[in-house]
């Protein structure tokens, strides 16, 4: 069974990480959506709320698992038997920090490949920050998020907005 991961901080997940993970299922067996700790950066959900994001943003497609992780993306891809990770590219300067993860990862499990795929037009401007960032102004962000989450999301991060 071919099994990729498409990790991330999905701090909030976006319309543009649906997309990639949904593309993701399409094209392979089993993807492992895998919720990791950013060290450098402090969340404004907890991991139990951004698995809850997506678990209703992802439901109905039975091939996609979700799971927090921590530690090194290299170790869990060979505990979990992951031939491949899937990143999403918005442009050249995520492709310049993707590459840099990629060659790590490489250099820390040679089995490892990494692949990308490009941004869907409509999601080329999206990111967990741009999310935040309009949010934190009361600006809308219903094109930004999935639907069935985006109440959650307004509330939490500009208590419940105007949009």
């Amino acid at each position: 069974m071919r099994t990729v991961i498409c990790p991330g901080s999905f701090d909030p997940v976006t319309r543009g990480h649906i997309d990639i993970i949904k593309r993701a299922a399409k094209t392979f067996e089993k993807v492992i959506v895998a919720v990791f700790v950013n060290k450098a950066k402090i969340p404004c959900f907890t991991i139990e709320e951004r698995i809850h994001f997506l678990e209703k943003a992802l439901e109905g497609i039975e091939n996609v698992e979700i799971v927090a992780c921590e530690g090194l993306l290299a170790d869990y891809a060979r505990e979990r038997h992951a031939t491949a990770v899937v990143k999403g590219l918005r442009a050249m300067s995520d492709f310049e920090y993707e590459f840099q993860m990629a060659l790590t990862n490489k250099m820390l499990n040679p089995e490892l490949e990494t692949l990308f795929f490009s941004s869907s037009a409509e999601n080329m401007y999206v990111s967990s920050s741009i999310v935040k960032s309009v949010a934190s102004f009361g600006g809308n962000i219903r094109d930004f998020v999935p639907e069935c989450i985006h109440d959650e999301i307004r509330d939490r991060l500009c208590g419940g907005g105007v949009d």
